[in-house]
């Protein structure tokens, strides 16, 4: 009989319970339910005493593992800084991640205090408003935070040229001439940003789309899902979330004046970053179709085609910039 190797694997759910009692302080027994599987696995967690976190488990991915430990480090900082997010929850022993071992290989695992609030929502003006002023906050937090040596940094590399290798290497996009588009959409776009000359560098939160958050009480955008973020571009930062309100087909751009109405009532934005911004909706795209082109073997085809029918965004996207630029 032959044994099969696993690329995924999902735990059951008794185990992360066991995990998370071994490992964390908390109240009594603990019960959990998984919320989402993909790429990462999160689950939400109730403590005896009704406190409620989420732990998520993080898969590993074409880039590598996850840098939880500055993602970590970061979120504290933010927290200790003001800033209105989901922090982590120290261990019994004072870490903030660990690991644990699972078929595909080791898998590190966070708990975080589950944000407080209702879900955004992505057509309220308020909401996006909240969520523009919160990411301000996490960059101005972000000139304070020593970045040391991280895992990856957001840059071209590895937002737009890496992604694009997975691409062509999954062999998703079988259209000689539609890969082609693909491949002079990247080039003219890397080209595009690099001539802008003095783009802010920041922490980015790496994911800021509007629904990494909850809109608290007060009316504040609590965020998470910090995952994905790192050392990078801010126009990049921005651009996710101009990205959220474009793209497959959404025509909700004035929820991005909210936004960055939103982001300028704490902190100024560069003339450069503003206008990178609209060229790096082009790389966030490229990014996310780079993620799901890698997991290909994992999920299927069916799950992750609608990559190769993509190019016709880009193209637009691109000439509206180009040419008759609305924003």
């Amino acid at each position: 009989m032959l044994d099969f190797e696993a690329r995924y694997s999902t735990p059951q759910v008794d185990t992360i319970e066991r995990f998370i009692s071994k490992n964390y302080a908390l109240a009594g027994s603990v019960s959990c339910r998984m919320l989402q599987r993909g790429l990462n696995d999160v689950y939400l967690v109730i403590a005896s005493d009704g406190g409620r976190y989420v732990f998520r488990l993080s898969h590993q991915r074409s880039r590598g593992p996850a840098d939880v430990k500055t993602e970590t480090a970061f979120l504290t900082h933010l927290s200790q800084s003001g800033v209105p997010v989901s922090a982590p929850i120290p261990t019994r022993d004072g870490t903030l991640f660990l690991t644990g071992n699972a078929p595909e290989g080791p898998r590190e695992g966070v708990l975080f205090g589950a944000a407080d609030g209702r879900d955004a929502n992505a057509t309220d003006a308020g909401d996006a408003w909240a969520n523009g002023e919160t990411l301000a906050l996490v960059h101005n937090a972000a000139e304070t935070f020593p970045i040391e040596q991280t895992v990856y940094r957001l840059d071209l590399e590895h937002l737009l040229h890496r992604p694009l290798a997975r691409i062509r290497d999954s062999g998703i996009v079988e259209d000689a001439e539609v890969l082609s588009d693909l491949e002079n959409i990247a080039a003219r776009t890397a080209k595009a940003i690099e001539t802008f000359s003095n783009l802010t560098w920041t922490y980015c939160h790496g994911d800021c789309h509007g629904f990494n958050s909850r809109i608290n009480d007060a009316g504040k955008a609590v965020f998470f899902d910090f995952d994905d973020g790192g050392p990078g571009y801010l126009a990049y930062d921005l651009s996710v979330f101009l990205w959220a309100k474009i793209s497959f087909g959404r025509k909700l751009a004035t929820m991005w004046d909210a936004f960055i109405k939103g982001y300028r009532a704490v902190r100024p934005i560069a003339a450069d970053d503003y206008e990178a911004a609209h060229r790096f909706v082009i790389v966030r795209h490229f990014w996310l179709m780079g993620e799901y082109a890698s997991r290909a073997q994992e999920w299927g085809d069916n799950a992750v085609g609608w990559v190769a029918r993509e190019a016709n965004f880009l193209r637009t996207w691109e000439s509206e910039q180009l040419v008759d630029r609305l924003f």
